[in-house]
């Protein structure tokens, strides 16, 4: 340990950070309409140490860092001290082109290992990224094992996710995970509850973890040795949170004048505290584990092993800045005065405050010790896999079928055939893993565990569909019934070609209803650009027996709202199949996001999917081979039925409800002319293709090509066992009135057609929506 250049570091970081957003909030030009930008010094002076005593002693270049939001400019002081990160990106901090307000894998251009800005998932993510490196392991990689490194604050712990994600790690026989918590005792609105750290310490011991607190610093273990120093400690485990912010805050004479009131001023105690002056006081008293550099180096080379552990780094809030311990510190500014009177302390001078190396006594020793860390010698840590070319394109023969069996059978045949790709994929699904129709998939490839565990009933000769054993080779992970692990670990497989250098294909299953109890997390997963498929299934109103529970209305709209993923929602098993083709290449590309002139999408940037899928069986559409409906498929939409040139009515449908499209068209054929029927199979790339071509002059794109045709009397009659706002914008394409028939309310139990009834969904209710918008024109009769 070479604790000199360490404490020099410490005080870089802990003055590059604070002038960092000290200059963006009172120095960067801004005009009138601008809100304060802010920034957490004190957030991020609390972790100065902690950071320092990690990346610089005690982590290797395999090891990969959750840094918690509110530190995000102690990273990237770091990363600029180390040179890896131009000066301009730091003098604009949370400007158009600096670097982010919280680290980000996409936004910033300085080795984010994992974006955070979502309190809680930041921390939960090394795990599943623990548990990736056990599959990668498992299945023949043979790189150094890195430790997965979450550093949090305290108030995170109040994030449920938290602990499903501490469930779901001892399940998997978690390890080579350490959580280091900033327990700095203050959140946004104030101080945390008295005695945390007890039910802290008591949790990650049940779930196996090593719990190590790190409460006193060098100083303060010094002094409990000396006479009276058990009485020291004692007090100081018995002050309650809010007070020793308070005299923090207050500085030396406020600790001599309580600590003489509570121990007493003829004793040893008192001559301990008599010894030291005011200023010499406030450094003891302020001398927690989590600002003491060699406690830290300690406590971190004491886990030497791959116990999964949380450090417990008692700090103060704004620690070593005059807003220390104050608490309206969180979302605080030190003001001109203050940042004055902190740059003097500091020792830098006017004009070097974006010195790199300002104030350092021997520069060229410091900078030889820089180049000698061992996180940082390797140099950039993103690594890059190769593609893999995914199998011929499966075709299904059903006549009657759902898409979710069809998306069984399509995986169960690839598991069948084999290859490169096929040992490349990685399912997963929150204890549906049967009811999503993956169990086909299960049987033949089997499920991930680091030890291998029989499967019970097969020992036993119990019949049973299901082969359930377990291990290192199985290519299946099942997850708690938690879906916020669901996309969490999706996150972590679908980052494993950039973390560890090896292409994964992660796709996960869960019912579609429930794509929004883990939404926060697939939100955060598409932010940091991981790559994997998520099938939602089953969809709508169509799980009708099970009632509105298990009913889903508004997913359609979160598909296209979801940034970094393309959403589909295929009837028929021959647009299945095709999408899942091109699938499987979207994934692994990582090219330039620059629009395609044809559709003006950004397909070869790559991106994650998410398919809605049925479980409803519908009469299949013949075999299909024109290369314009293959097409169609892919962009979002074909017509299944052309119209004619003097077109009355457009039926515009997205998924299961094709057979009540189909009908309606027909029982309309003789009553309006020339129905067109158009098949949409992503709402989401069709509107964001439309978009995007309206921002360029002259553009067109293919919802232009497929409307533009219409006649401005035709209408559209657009449904779907979902939101009805999902179709509603094609009205806008050229200017056609639009019906759209949807799903707003929340369902109830029955059989599907007396739900579609109920709704509005089937062919009578588009009938209907035809006679009200053409009043006094026949419609043919209800259907019985």
């Amino acid at each position: 340990m070479q604790l000199e250049h360490l404490q020099t570091v410490h005080r870089r970081l802990l003055w590059l950070s604070s002038w960092t957003i000290h200059n963006a909030n009172h120095l960067r030009d801004k005009d009138d309409t601008d809100v304060k930008v802010g920034g957490h010094q004190a957030s991020s002076a609390s972790m100065a140490a902690i950071m320092t005593a990690l990346y610089f002693h005690a982590l290797r270049p395999e090891d990969r860092v959750a840094v918690k939001p509110h530190a995000g400019p102690v990273f990237h002081a770091m990363q600029y001290l180390m040179g890896n990160l131009p000066l301009e990106k730091l003098v604009a901090f949370r400007g158009f082109g600096g670097v982010q307000s919280y680290p980000s894998r996409t936004k910033d251009v300085d080795d984010v290992d994992f974006s955070t800005g979502s309190v809680g998932l930041g921390a939960a993510l090394p795990v599943f990224a623990s548990i990736v490196q056990d599959y990668l392991q498992g299945h023949g990689r043979d790189a150094p094992m890195g430790r997965m490194v979450a550093l949090i604050g305290d108030a995170e712990l109040d994030e449920g996710n938290i602990y499903e994600a501490l469930q779901e790690g001892w399940k998997h026989d978690l390890r080579n995970v350490w959580w280091v918590i900033d327990y700095n005792r203050q959140s946004l609105d104030g101080v945390v509850r008295e005695g945390l750290f007890q039910r802290i310490e008591a949790i990650f011991s049940a779930f196996g973890w090593r719990a190590v607190r790190i409460k006193y610093g060098a100083l303060q273990q010094a002094a409990f040795a000396e006479p009276g120093g058990d009485a020291l400690r004692r007090w100081i485990d018995g002050c309650p949170n809010a007070l020793y912010s308070a005299l923090t805050f207050q500085g030396g004479p406020a600790w001599r004048k309580r600590l003489l009131a509570d121990l007493g001023t003829a004793n040893d105690a008192a001559d301990l505290i008599g010894r030291r002056s005011d200023d010499e006081l406030a450094a003891l008293m302020e001398n927690l584990g989590g600002h003491c550099l060699r406690t830290l180096c300690e406590a971190f080379d004491d886990a030497d092993d791959d116990r999964p552990t949380v450090f417990l780094a008692y700090t103060i809030k704004g620690w070593g800045t005059p807003l220390a311990g104050h608490k309206d510190n969180h979302a605080g500014l030190m003001t001109p005065a203050q940042m004055a009177q902190f740059q003097a302390a500091m020792g830098v001078a006017p004009g070097a405050e974006w010195d790199r190396l300002a104030a350092v006594p021997d520069p060229a020793a410091l900078q030889a010790f820089l180049d000698s860390v061992p996180f940082f010698r390797a140099g950039p840590r993103r690594f890059r896999a190769a593609a893999i070319a995914p199998p011929p394109r499966i075709d299904l023969s059903d006549t009657v079928q759902s898409t979710q069996a069809g998306f069984g059978k399509i995986l169960n045949e690839i598991a069948r055939q084999g290859g490169a790709f096929a040992d490349r994929v990685l399912t997963m699904s929150p204890d549906v893993t049967v009811s999503t129709n993956l169990g086909g998939w299960v049987n033949q490839r089997g499920l991930f565990a680091r030890e291998l565990r029989d499967d019970t009933f097969r020992a036993e000769r119990v019949p049973s569909t299901q082969k359930w054993s377990f291990g290192p080779s199985g290519q299946h992970l099942e997850l708690g019934i938690a879906e916020m692990n669901l996309m969490l670990a999706l996150a972590a497989a679908g980052l494993s070609h950039s973390l560890f250098g090896e292409r994964l294909i992660p796709v996960g299953t869960v019912y579609d209803p429930f794509v929004v109890r883990g939404l926060d997390a697939l939100n955060y997963a598409c932010y940091q650009d991981a790559r994997f498929l998520l099938a939602g299934t089953p969809s709508g109103v169509t799980l009708a027996p099970e009632g509105g529970a298990h009913q889903s209305i508004n997913t359609p709209l979160i598909g296209m709202a979801q940034d970094g993923l393309c959403a589909f929602e295929p009837a028929f098993l021959d647009e299945l199949s095709l999408i899942l083709d091109w699938s499987w290449a979207h994934l692994q590309r990582d090219g330039e996001a620059r629009p395609d002139p044809r559709t003006h999408l950004t397909d070869a940037a790559g991106g994650s999917v998410y398919l809605r899928l049925s479980t409803r069986p519908i009469q299949q559409a013949l075999r299909r081979s024109d290369p314009d409906f293959a097409q169609g498929v892919i962009d979002g939409a074909y017509w299944l039925r052309p119209p004619g040139p003097n077109a009355e009515v457009v039926i515009a449908y997205q998924g299961v409800v094709a057979p009540e499209a189909i009908e309606a068209a027909g029982r309309l054929a003789g009553l309006r002319r020339d129905i067109g029927v158009l098949a949409v199979t992503s709402a989401d790339r069709l509107h964001a293709g439309w978009c995007a071509a309206r921002r360029i002059p002259g553009a067109r794109s293919h919802a232009d090509r497929l409307l533009e045709g219409l006649p401005p009397h035709c209408l559209i009659v657009t449904v779907i066992d979902g939101h009805p706002a999902t179709l509603s914008w094609l009205g806008s394409v050229v200017g056609h009135r639009v019906a759209a028939l949807g799903v707003e309310r929340f369902g109830q139990t029955g059989r599907i057609a007396d739900l579609y009834r109920y709704f509005g969904l089937d062919a009578d209710a588009i009938l209907a929506a035809v006679a009200r918008h053409n009043p006094g024109r026949p419609v043919i009769a209800a259907s019985a």
